[in-house]
């Protein structure tokens, strides 16, 4: 009996087994795949200022929410703490002004920190339409902690920075809020941070050698 050949494919190497160019057609097809998921998992804006700065503010506060959930709290109520801490007393809507939010969301975290017994709200003798906000004394003691992880997380924050590189980095950051608040026509917002940096330039010169 006549036994037939069959031409090798086009690109092959006819005298190897089969068994060996599977195995390479596999091999170039997993190392192929490397390459392309290695492009596909760029961050996208990798070299954007931008993107740096969001991915430094997202480690912060995620570092920063770790810390506050030990407290029992919530990222972004120690904000109202805080300005609670400094203030002594307010009303929801100076609150609401001083944190630039609507004053629904502002009352909305004043009951959660009342349930947990941080703050007390009281209606303001003569006027029961305004209600005033204070820290209770265990709010005063969150207070003191939010302080010492807000130290914590800063220490971590600038760790590979110096002194100069501190300073610089604040003042152009500022620069840049500056920036954005113009362009969204927040003057209030751009007055404030003209104000952080002249004061950071007046502190500058105040550290410079006569």
């Amino acid at each position: 009996m006549q036994t037939l050949e069959l031409p090798a494919a086009a690109g092959t190497n006819a005298g190897a087994p089969v068994g060996d160019k599977q195995k390479r057609d596999r091999q170039d097809s997993a190392t192929a795949a490397q390459e392309l998921t290695s492009k596909k998992m760029r961050p996208p804006g990798v070299r954007s200022v931008g993107w740096a700065l969001v991915q430094a503010a997202r480690l912060h506060r995620a570092r920063t929410g770790d810390r506050l959930a030990k407290l029992g709290l919530f990222a972004g109520q120690e904000q109202v703490v805080q300005a609670l801490a400094s203030a002594g007393t307010m009303t929801m809507g100076d609150l609401a002004a001083l944190l630039r939010v609507r004053p629904p969301t502002a009352s909305k975290t004043v009951t959660r920190l009342a349930a947990l017994g941080i703050v007390e709200r009281r209606a303001e003798s003569g006027d029961g339409r305004v209600v005033r906000v204070q820290l209770t004394p265990a709010g005063l003691a969150k207070a003191e902690a939010i302080e010492r992880i807000q130290e914590e997380v800063e220490a971590e924050l600038l760790d590979h920075l110096d002194k100069t590189d501190r300073r610089r980095l604040r003042k152009l950051l500022r620069k840049a809020a500056r920036g954005l608040a113009e362009a969204a026509g927040a003057a209030g917002e751009s007055t404030d941070v003209d104000a952080e940096i002249e004061a950071e330039v007046d502190d500058e010169a105040e550290g410079l050698p006569a």
